[in-house]
């Protein structure tokens, strides 16, 4: 089984996942709950020893990055082969889907597209708690292309942190913060949006829940099952 939920920030937001446990005992290490950004990893310290929670999960727990990730961390470690597409693995049963993969899971296809650019970063530090890297790079779009060429764009389900830039102009969404800004993130997903076939496309950000249309779904503290 294949579930999807919106933003962890860390422990913030963390303990709608050991409920969600309690209350589907029989998940197994086999089935799988994608956090669609904003994860919450601040530091390398949070990945040698702040995953414990985390790492006593009954299921395996997949993410995408948001804009609050500690990318210089994120990037230090080993990449890995994963059903089809890279992956950065945290713990055994906690990984980063990168950007702009192709995964197939439970004969799903998922493309992963993760990013966005912080409200916030005028009072953030550089290197600390703010990092360049969580705007997405012509060669994140480039690799995007290549493996995308590879399923003939076309996938089941498309996993991102933010929405494409016509998602922007929805009520549910232009209504959920106090700021409407277009930023660089959401004219590339606009590209996306025009050139990939998807089923369903799936994303957070914007710390709400709700139904865009019948495509796209965005997410904040339901966990919903997709496969």
């Amino acid at each position: 089984m294949i579930y999807i939920t919106g933003d962890l920030h860390g422990d913030y937001d963390f303990d709608k996942l050991p409920t969600f446990a309690e209350k589907h005992p029989e998940l197994t290490l086999d089935d799988y709950v994608i956090v669609a950004g904003d994860f919450g990893i601040w530091s390398a310290t949070d990945i040698e020893f702040g995953l414990k929670r985390h790492e006593a999960l009954p299921f395996t727990l997949l993410f995408v990055d948001g804009n609050h990730e500690h990318f210089d961390a994120l990037n230090a470690l080993p990449v890995e082969n994963w059903h089809g597409g890279k992956v950065h693995r945290l713990k055994d049963n906690v990984l980063h889907l990168m950007r702009g993969q192709v995964f197939e899971i439970e004969g799903k296809t998922f493309f992963t597209f993760g990013g966005a650019t912080s409200n916030d970063k005028d009072y953030r530090i550089q290197g600390e708690d703010w990092f360049p890297e969580e705007v997405p790079s012509d060669d994140d779009i480039v690799e995007a292309n290549r493996n995308l060429e590879r399923v003939h764009f076309k996938v089941d389900y498309i996993v991102t942190h933010s929405c494409d830039e016509k998602t922007l102009y929805y009520p549910l969404i232009k209504n959920a913060r106090a700021f409407f800004v277009v930023r660089p993130e959401n004219g590339i997903l606009s590209y996306f949006e025009e050139k990939v076939d998807y089923g369903h496309w799936y994303f957070a950000h914007f710390h709400v829940d709700g139904e865009i249309n019948d495509k796209k779904t965005v997410l904040y503290e339901q966990i919903i099952r997709i496969v």
